[in-house]
């Protein structure tokens, strides 16, 4: 039997794991099986709170849905860094390793501010043929990557159709690249839906595509931040930053992280 404990960050849920004793080992098959919404507990992926190998307080690991590992999740993360609190007495701000790197986290209140990593690989205005149109998108890795759409209108979008298009696209081959569409609400205000790789879907939130999508925006506005950026699940989230040319630091995503439920499941 797994003991684990359900959450969830602006309607993007999980399944947490407390791995430090280093002796659970999920198959891909295991794994999808837990986030089956009608034959298990019903997740968008699965997090393993575990032993730090470098030096941090913890090491992060997180499998989509689809059993795959993936390097970041931003999310995710801010459920990690209140489970590890709850969990493993950890302090009110904590470090843990991920493949994208160290990620550090403060608790406050209900909500969390993840540290993230620097972004790095962006490109503006690319030019990406689409169901046979030329579309301009933006590109960005902020811990993984991600594709900005911008569109008048994000409540008329196709999300499962044109999400899954484009982050299958062979310009984002072979890993893929999750898929944000970006509506501007404001000054410094967007509105995002995102298709998320590995789930294969439309999620209620996806932490680093909101992060993704507030440096794309503020770099196509020529704005500072914070960037308030208002989710499918309801919840608006912030994202600060420096800026300096046309490079970022010092980015942070602030948000909620609940728990929902604990229990057992047998894999």
């Amino acid at each position: 039997m797994l003991r684990f404990t359900k959450m969830n960050g602006a309607g993007n849920d999980f399944v947490m794991v407390d791995n430090r004793g280093g002796d659970i080992q999920l198959s891909p098959t295991q794994i999808s099986m837990i986030c089956d919404r009608h034959r298990g507990v019903g997740a968008d992926g699965i997090l393993l709170l575990e032993k730090s190998t470098n030096g941090a307080d913890f090491r992060m690991r997180y499998y989509n849905r689809d059993g795959g590992e993936a390097e970041m999740c931003g999310n995710g993360a801010r459920c990690f860094a209140r489970f590890a609190n709850k969990i493993a007495r950890a302090p009110k701000k904590v470090s843990f390793e991920t493949p994208a790197g160290v990620i550090r986290a403060e608790l406050h209140d209900g909500l969390v501010t993840l540290h993230m990593s620097d972004p790095t690989d962006t490109q503006l205005n690319m030019p990406l043929q689409v169901d046979g149109e030329e579309t301009a998108v933006h590109y960005i890795n902020s811990g993984v990557p991600h594709v900005v759409v911008p569109v008048s209108r994000v409540d008329v979008v196709h999300v499962t159709t044109q999400g899954a298009a484009i982050r299958r696209h062979k310009a984002f081959a072979p890993a893929g690249a999750n898929v944000n569409f970006l509506e501007k609400r404001g000054a410094k205000k967007i509105a995002i839906r995102t298709y998320e790789r590995g789930v294969e879907n439309e999620t209620l939130a996806c932490g680093t595509g909101v992060v993704a999508s507030a440096l794309i925006f503020a770099s196509t506005e020529n704005i500072d931040g914070p960037v308030g950026v208002l989710v499918r699940g309801g919840d608006e989230l912030s994202v600060g930053f420096t800026k300096h040319g046309d490079h970022f630091h010092e980015v942070t995503l602030t948000g909620p992280a609940d728990f929902v439920f604990e229990g057992t499941i047998e894999v």
